[in-house]
């Protein structure tokens, strides 16, 4: 058996994966129902309110609608315990201006009503994202299946997070270059939301002459941040920089928590090394990821696999990535998977698959309770078995 035991793993055929899939998907569903049966008053046994991060967002569609100024911590804080009061502390809010019209409407609803709409509104957004890649790739099991069997999905619904959204938008987005290049930058535009995951996006568009998406892009963003002054008030941008201060320092602190967090950076810290160090790893490996998928994209036109290869990158690149920012992982998943039923799976590809659809249920608790911060390692391997497939598209696949 040896190591082509996980090399090839010609022992992982469609049966298991279904089986596998089917298992997952009963776990997860029968966790999301234990904890809204087993919660009290939309608090879970562990004392936190359902959809814990949500109530960062709500709070601030409230405090927009009060005229109040979103970007002072303290009053944040007041207004986020005035409806509930932690003890584990509080939600904090770092998102950018451009995100506040997102949340504005948040604060017509009570919390769990705003909830729901949230997730089954963002939620609708990656799930049309993903069935178009999985309907492209003809990939043989069920979208319901691999959506409810895909680990990171409860994380998000959990947390209510915006990963549904931004994932959504960005597979959408460079989903759509091809076809409709200026909706294609509608949407990356919107996805500045959450910036950082967008920060290997003009090394492939550029390179590939996108320019019409990439026009589109710069124009929605822009509208979108200059939109914010006059809707919120002149001060939130100088309000935004002010907290983006004060995140890097909790980050560097470790406020968030190093085990929740997937990056180079954060497994470095959890491991003991210095502030400093972790950084320049962090850089290191950013010019690597930029630099490969700069090769790969140099003098090609646009591809499928560049636009899986960009989103396999993306969560490497910066230091602040949460297991939640997994689901973006669905979609070179889901180019690797048709690639390999096509053309045969290459070495070490069906390990990085296996290992990248489940991490996110494990990656937390590693890191947690025993140090281990796999998720890097996990990023890492992916990204490699796509570049390795995208560089070099028309070689015999090698097993």
């Amino acid at each position: 058996m040896g190591l082509d035991f996980l090399r090839k793993m010609d022992w992982l055929g469609a049966a298991r994966c279904g089986a596998y899939l089917r298992i997952l998907a009963l776990l997860n569903v029968a966790m999301l129902a234990w904890l809204v049966a087993s919660s009290h008053g939309g608090v879970d046994r562990n004392g936190f309110l359902l959809g814990s991060d949500f109530i960062s967002f709500w709070t601030v569609g409230h405090m927009l609608r009060a005229g109040a100024d979103v970007y002072d911590g303290a009053a944040h804080i007041a207004a986020q315990r005035a409806f509930f009061a932690s003890e584990g502390g509080y939600t904090a809010f770092f998102y950018p201006p451009s995100f506040l019209p997102f949340c504005w409407p948040l604060g017509a609803l009570g919390y769990f009503p705003a909830l729901t709409a949230w997730l089954v509104t963002t939620g609708a957004v990656y799930v049309a994202s993903v069935r178009a890649w999985w309907h492209r790739f003809l990939v043989p099991v069920p979208l319901w299946l691999l959506l409810l069997a895909f680990p990171a999905v409860p994380i998000v619904m959990t947390h209510g997070q915006t990963a549904f959204l931004v994932a959504g938008l960005l597979g959408a987005g460079l989903w759509l270059v091809p076809t409709r290049p200026v909706l294609a930058g509608v949407l990356l535009g919107l996805a500045t939301i959450k910036p950082q995951f967008g920060l290997l996006l003009p090394i492939v568009l550029l390179l590939t002459g996108q320019w019409r998406t990439i026009l589109a892009a710069v124009l929605t963003a822009g509208l979108l941040a200059a939109a914010s002054a006059p809707l919120f008030g002149g001060e939130v941008w100088s309000g935004w920089l002010s907290a983006s201060a004060r995140a890097e320092e909790a980050m560097a602190a470790g406020a968030v928590g190093y085990a929740k967090m997937m990056s180079p950076f954060a497994a470095l810290k959890l491991l003991g090394a210095a502030t400093s160090v972790a950084y320049a790893v962090q850089a290191v490996v950013a010019l690597v990821i930029a630099g490969l998928l700069a090769r790969a994209a140099w003098r090609r036109g646009w591809s499928e696999g560049l636009a899986a290869l960009a989103l396999a990158g993306a969560p490497l690149v910066t230091p602040f990535v949460l297991d939640y920012d997994m689901v973006l992982l669905a979609f070179p998943l889901l180019w690797l998977v048709g690639q390999g039923l096509r053309r045969g799976f290459a070495g070490w590809e069906k390990l990085a698959i296996l290992l990248a659809f489940a991490a996110p249920a494990f990656a937390r608790p590693l890191a947690m309770n025993l140090a281990l911060p796999v998720m890097p390692l996990v990023l890492g391997l992916l990204f490699a078995v796509l570049w390795r497939r995208v560089s070099r598209p028309a070689s015999p696949v090698s097993t």
